[in-house]
C-alpha cells in the first residue's frame, strides 16, 4: 500500500481497517439493492454491525442509545373450567369448591424499544404474551448495546 491509503484509513470518508489490513475490496460494482446481513431485530428495528435499520431510514449504529421500557400486566384469574367443575362437583360434596383455588395467570402489554442517535430518533412496540417474550426482547437490545460497545465512537 502506499502512504496515501494509509492516511485515507484515518480520515474521514475512509475505506474500512479490513481492507487496509490486506483484504481486498469486492470485485466489480457492488448492487445498490442487495441488503446487508442484519444480525438482530427487535420489532421492526433491525441491526447489522455498523447500521441501524428503521422504516423511516438507515443510520450508522456507533454513538445510538438503546432504551426499553416494560409496559407489561400481569393478571391472575379463576379459569372458565375450574369454576364449571365446583358448580358441578359441589352438589356431590363441598370438595367441589376447591377448584375455585385454581388461578391462571395471564401476561399482556408490550414492550417499548426506542433508539437515538445523532439525527435521529425511532420507537416501537413489541407485543408481549409470554413472560419470557419480555426477557428475550431485553437480551436483543443488549446484544445490540454490546455491537455499539466495540464500535469506535463517534
Amino acid at each position: 500500500m502506499t502512504d496515501n491509503s494509509i492516511e485515507r484509513v484515518s480520515g474521514p470518508g475512509s475505506m474500512p481497517a479490513a481492507w487496509a489490513a490486506g483484504i481486498e475490496p469486492p470485485s466489480g460494482p457492488i448492487h445498490p439493492y442487495i441488503a446487508p446481513q442484519i444480525l438482530v431485530t427487535v420489532g421492526d428495528i433491525g441491526c447489522t454491525p455498523v447500521e441501524v435499520f428503521t422504516p423511516g431510514g438507515r443510520y450508522p449504529l456507533a454513538g445510538t442509545t438503546w432504551i426499553v421500557t416494560n409496559q407489561t400486566s400481569v393478571s391472575q384469574r379463576i379459569p372458565a373450567y375450574a369454576i364449571v367443575l365446583a358448580v358441578l362437583l359441589f352438589w356431590f360434596c363441598f370438595l367441589g369448591l376447591l377448584f375455585l383455588l385454581i388461578k391462571e395467570e395471564r401476561t399482556q402489554g408490550f414492550v417499548q424499544v426506542s433508539v437515538q442517535g445523532q439525527g435521529f430518533y425511532y420507537a416501537t412496540q413489541v407485543p408481549i404474551n409470554y413472560p419470557p417474550d419480555v426477557f428475550d426482547t431485553e437480551q436483543r437490545v443488549n446484544y445490540i448495546r454490546g455491537l455499539v460497545g466495540a464500535l469506535p465512537p463517534v
